[in-house]
């Protein structure tokens, strides 16, 4: 998946003619002034990413296909409405903290049948898998133990998606069984400080 936050609509179109059909977005508002610029890509598949706020639930509903950031029965839940007052069924992952990080968001490994029940009760909502962020490292090798649970989870809970790793750590990722990774610097260079709207593919 290419993490397309901060790169233009034109960056997003020219990496969509080279082959890529899958995206990420970390910013709601952000995605939403690309998207009518977007919307005649028939095979490109939009995920979110980022931290989802409750009161910017219903906006990510009607924006994206998959949401990668779901930490609660009541998110879930208010994305459920919004996704069938659309007229949509959206594919969601759960995200877990797996780490001691007070900056990471994510449900505990303990939350996850919860959440799981709660799912059982949407009718516009397929929960396909589990994602998660390791503490950031340079040596990739230090994201390895974070993987390998969350695979071991997704086999617990029989979920077939596993969205981990990112551009410094996503060979890793795959060799424990990563089906999504969030490759964003190594696709389309340094994330600059300009405006989205003039930013291309390097």
């Amino acid at each position: 998946m290419a993490v397309s936050k901060k790169f233009s609509a034109a960056a997003i179109r020219q990496a969509y003619l080279a082959g890529l059909r899958h995206f990420g977005e970390n910013y709601v508002q952000e995605f939403a002034d690309k998207q009518p610029q977007l919307a005649d890509l028939p095979e490109a598949r939009f995920h979110f990413i980022g931290h989802l706020q409750a009161n910017k639930s219903r906006q990510a509903a009607m924006l994206f296909q998959v949401i990668h950031t779901v930490d609660s029965a009541r998110l879930l839940q208010r994305l459920d409405t919004a996704a069938r007052e659309a007229g949509k069924v959206l594919d969601i992952l759960l995200e877990v903290k797996l780490s001691g990080e007070e900056t990471k968001s994510g449900v505990g490994e303990s939350g996850i049948p919860a959440i799981l029940a709660a799912a059982d009760s949407c009718q516009s909502l397929r929960v396909t898998g589990l994602m998660t962020m390791p503490p950031w490292s340079q040596d990739a090798e230090k994201s390895r133990p974070y993987f390998q649970r969350l695979a071991a989870l997704a086999r617990l809970y029989k979920l077939p998606q596993l969205s981990m790793g990112m551009s410094n750590d996503f060979e890793v990722a795959i060799e424990e069984g990563a089906t999504l990774v969030r490759v964003g610097t190594a696709l389309f260079g340094p994330r600059p400080k300009a405006s989205p709207a003039t930013l291309t593919l390097l």
